[in-house]
């Protein structure tokens, strides 16, 4: 599966994934592509004021159109998830349910999912989707990881209940739980990440060192034990990861067929300690 986005490097994702798609030849039934709707898409400041008119948002017209330009720049007939970013406050949820629906109707879209956001929030929209007879979610992509968990109070329960799966972005925090902290600093990427904040957080820098600690005991990296906690949650559907080279998916690969211990998965959990609720708008 490919999870992209149109607000993505102003739309360029889309292109690049189509493109990798058409130049090897991969039988559209052979993947699944997920992107979003919600943001604004290309690069509208060539355009003027005027140009960000019904560019974002989760409108009737905005969602019709954000499918037509995506499907465009990925070179494809239909989206199999399209997921909204993020709530939108302008728009009535009757108005965005029944477009969500009648973009599956038309057949542009397979499923639909929905992006970060309050609990009440997307179970207002799932509920109308429900009672109304129209197409409700089947996936959420939320923020969680071993140093973020707060999605867990109420959240997951939630989707759990509608029988929605999940697919966490940032499983890996950020890079945090990829090197120890100590390390970051060495490297002007990782000293940018740490100073903005990363690590900082009440708990960050002890489950930092239990992911540490474990992937010397068990001759793995630190990746594969921050993957291998996130596949082992049992809220958890599939992570949603980024990689820079081969290597790096080769590792996270590996991370998957990883399995922690109880003992060593209540090691990471007894380290985290509740912060606010991020991730939202």
């Amino acid at each position: 599966a490919f999870d992209t986005a149109n607000v993505y490097s102003a739309g360029e994702s889309e292109v690049i994934l189509g493109k990798f798609l058409k130049q090897h030849k991969i039988p559209r039934e052979s993947v699944v592509i997920l992107t979003k709707t919600y943001n604004t898409d290309g690069k509208l400041e060539d355009k003027g004021p005027a140009g960000w008119t019904n560019h974002k948002g989760l409108s009737r017209k905005r969602i019709f159109a954000s499918v037509k330009d995506s499907l465009e720049r990925l070179q494809l007939d239909y989206i199999d998830v399209l997921q909204c970013h993020r709530f939108d406050y302008d728009t009535p949820v009757e108005e965005t349910m029944q477009a969500l629906h009648d973009i599956v109707q038309s057949g542009l879209v397979r499923y639909v999912g929905m992006s970060s956001c309050w609990a009440y929030k997307f179970q207002l929209m799932q509920q109308y989707a429900i009672n109304n007879r129209l197409t409700p979610f089947i996936s959420m992509q939320n923020h969680h990881s071993a140093t973020y968990r707060e999605e867990e109070r109420e959240m997951m329960p939630m989707l759990k209940h509608f029988g929605v799966g999940v697919i966490p972005w940032s499983p890996l925090a950020g890079g945090l739980l990829t090197r120890p902290i100590a390390s970051q600093l060495d490297t002007a990427r990782g000293e940018s990440r740490v100073s903005g904040g990363l690590g900082q957080n009440p708990g960050d820098k002890a489950i930092n060192l239990k992911v540490e600690e474990i992937a010397k005991k068990r001759g793995v990296s630190m990746a594969e034990v921050a993957i291998a906690w996130s596949i082992g949650s049992p809220w958890v559907t599939a992570p949603i990861v980024g990689i820079r080279s081969s290597e790096r998916l080769d590792e996270l690969v590996k991370g998957i067929e990883l399995k922690l211990t109880h003992e060593e998965r209540k090691e990471i959990d007894d380290a985290y300690e509740p912060i606010a609720v991020r991730g939202h708008s």
